[in-house]
């Protein structure tokens, strides 16, 4: 009985701290209440699992896991079923425990769950609660002060994969270091068979690719590569090659979608992405696979598809005075130069990168990052946030002119820059890194 009256208080807790908050307009909302009520009960989590009626979902990975379980969160909406979901990524423990103090209720249950976790808190998440299926979308470098190498971020994975021997892996084929965890479990796989490009913008990338050695330390080869290190691996020396999928697709990328050919247990399935670059099909894969691992029927995943919105600077669509406005976070090298060679470069284009702890202090990605898509670019180029001019140094280096490259480090500023020096029929395009992103948000546009 304590310990219910425990749980309750932490609900009525996290409802009073976010309207204060809000109040206040001092933050998003998206962790605080989740600190202070985790601080209070720690361990709140651990009586989350018990108001989930059906499965619970996990995503992970270094790239698109806003994106894949926002598809997947609204999939099991348009199936007609309540979901709780930290929709707007904050995915370490107190955001986690945020959007469960918020949205749950002492007497009510939800039907799913379908919860984003960063790679290095995913552990502690499974200490608290028994998830039914894990989604990883990626593994590529990211935020070396933080995670340290790829096989650093790998073995967290797996070890949180240890923690629950019921759970139920739905892995990328295409990726060597995701295709590699536990087959042991319960495993599906997914990935594409060939890639066709019908787009204005160049698919081919000059960012530096990581190199793979196989289990035995033999490096591997390529069949196909789509991007990075993701394609179709093999290894000379002991036979290893990429697993065969359970979800297979034949993809076809347009420059503001993509239509995919998903082939499971001998049947095909036709869907259209409405999100631009094939990272984003890789995303959109993913989730197709979960929710036909869940019984969702295909007309009702093409419905979800259909509607989907993106999320909180995915590909996130805006009108900003009257002017078409494309906001793509950028992170890391593999995701920002998949995000570049989508971008339009007739547009005004604002690049705003901070050096924050969110967005990892070593800013050294950019120079691995293929900043020379933008070298025809018809428009300047404004540099901005805390690591603006390390920003122009690198564009200079891209090949840009510097006519073309205006250094304003305030945020705020670089965009009404932007947008008044925009013409009628202009469109905007805004690259920010994670923390810079989270203050876009909060500036009235």
């Amino acid at each position: 009985m304590l310990k219910k009256i425990k749980f309750y208080s932490s609900l009525l807790l996290a409802r009073a701290a976010y309207t204060g908050i809000k109040l206040c307009s001092k933050s998003s909302g998206t962790s605080f209440a989740g600190k202070l009520v985790l601080k209070f009960n720690p361990d709140f989590l651990k009586s989350c699992g018990q108001y989930i009626k059906n499965e619970m979902i996990t995503v992970t990975g270094t790239n698109g896991k806003t994106t894949t379980s926002g598809i997947i969160s609204h999939i099991i909406e348009t199936a007609e079923h309540s979901v709780i979901h930290n929709l707007k990524g904050a995915n370490m423990l107190t955001g986690v425990a945020n959007v469960f103090a918020l949205n749950l209720k002492p007497f009510e249950k939800f039907d799913y769950a379908v919860i984003e976790s960063d790679e290095a808190y995913l552990t502690k998440l499974y200490d608290s609660i028994n998830f039914d299926y894990l989604v990883v979308t990626n593994l590529f470098r990211d935020q070396l002060d933080r995670y340290g190498e790829l096989e650093t971020t790998a073995n967290l994975i797996k070890n949180a994969i240890d923690k629950n021997s019921n759970l139920k892996l739905v892995l990328n084929a295409d990726d060597p270091l995701v295709a590699s965890f536990d087959r042991t479990k319960y495993a599906v796989y997914y990935g594409f068979e060939s890639v066709e490009y019908d787009c204005s913008y160049q698919h081919e990338s000059n960012a530096p690719a990581e190199t793979f050695n196989c289990m035995c330390g033999e490096p591997l080869k390529y069949e196909k590569r789509f991007f990075a290190q993701e394609g179709h691996y093999y290894c000379e020396k002991c036979g290893y090659k990429r697993h065969e999928c359970d979800y297979s697709s034949v993809a076809k990328v347009f420059n503001d979608h993509s239509e995919l050919k998903v082939t499971h247990k001998g049947e095909t399935y036709d869907f259209t992405v409405n999100l631009a670059g094939l990272y984003n099909a890789y995303n959109a894969l993913a989730a197709i696979a979960l929710a036909l691992e869940l019984g969702i029927s295909p007309i009702v995943i093409q419905s979800a598809l259909n509607s989907f919105k993106s999320i909180f600077g995915r590909t996130e669509k805006r009108t900003i005075q009257g002017h078409d406005t494309v906001i793509q976070l950028i992170k890391n090298p593999t995701g920002a130069s998949e995000v570049l060679k989508t971008v339009d470069l007739k547009s005004n284009i604002v690049i705003a990168i901070n050096d924050n702890y969110a967005d990892g202090r070593d800013v050294s990605w950019l120079w691995d990052s293929d900043f020379e898509q933008l070298k025809d670019c018809k428009k300047t180029i404004i540099t901005s946030g805390i690591r603006a001019n390390d920003m122009a140094l690198r564009l200079k280096y891209a090949g840009i002119p510097l006519e073309k490259i205006k250094i304003e480090p305030s945020i705020k500023s670089a965009i009404e820059f932007a947008v008044n020096s925009a013409e009628e029929g202009d469109n905007l395009t805004i690259l920010p890194s994670y923390t810079a992103l989270l203050e876009i948000n909060k500036i009235k546009l």
